[in-house]
């Protein structure tokens, strides 16, 4: 139970100071002020949970294709590495806080256009009323607004910082502790985004997320280091 616990709150306090601030975060409070705010709140979700068991399945599986000694070895590191990458963002980039949230913006607003201009192409094709009735039937299920919040999120975190670090967590902590914190935190920090929106984003130091989440990757790469491999 123990483990189960320590695996939970390193990965809640990892994916929330990792995913507050992130370009997924602003992607989703851009998203929600344009869009239905569940269907945004659900592609969203339900791109991070699915990411969040991919990248623990994948670090629960290492140690049986490398031994539990390198893996340890690899999960320290990469707490470290990811410590002081965090560090020296949060130096160097403490004067543009809002450059990340224009650059995504600004990503969004090209591909809206694009897709603005394919809608009203399909539009004027479509005039049968048992098309039109259909597709308002199988948009409650395949919604485009969700597909593309979800798609948007899910290759948005594809290699990400935090999405590396989980893996590394789930080598090393008990892996149903790590699914369970990173899913409650990537639901916190996404709700709040939907909801928020840019009144929050605007309020967000992303200094102040970068130094936190540094020297908490630090402390948890410090505390690999000094762990006792049984």
């Amino acid at each position: 139970m123990s483990s189960v616990l320590q695996g939970f709150s390193k990965s809640l306090a990892m994916t929330v100071l990792s995913e507050i601030g992130d370009k997924t975060f602003f992607a989703a409070a851009i998203l929600a002020m344009r869009h239905p705010r569940r269907l945004v709140l659900l592609g969203c979700l339900s791109a991070l949970i699915v990411m969040t068991i991919l990248s623990v399945v994948v670090g629960w599986a290492a140690p049986n294709l490398i031994s539990r000694k390198w893996t340890h070895h690899i999960t320290t590191l990469l707490f470290f590495g990811f410590g002081l990458w965090s560090l020296w963002d949060a130096f160097h980039e403490g004067g543009e806080e809002s450059e990340e949230w224009k650059e995504v913006e600004a990503k969004l607003d090209a591909d809206w256009k694009k897709t603005k201009v394919v809608t009203k192409k399909s539009e004027k094709q479509v005039d049968d009323d048992t098309k039109k009735h259909s597709r308002r039937f199988l948009s409650q299920f395949f919604s485009p607004i969700l597909l593309k919040a979800f798609s948007i999120t899910f290759f948005g975190e594809w290699g990400d910082k935090s999405q590396l670090a989980t893996i590394g967590l789930a080598a090393d902590e008990n892996p149903f502790g790590v699914v369970l914190g990173g899913v409650i935190g990537q639901a916190l920090c996404t709700t709040a985004a939907v909801l928020g929106g840019k009144s929050l984003a605007s309020q967000i130091s992303e200094k102040i997320v970068a130094l936190s989440g540094g020297i908490l990757f630090i402390i948890f790469g410090i505390q690999s280091f000094l762990s006792i491999e049984s």
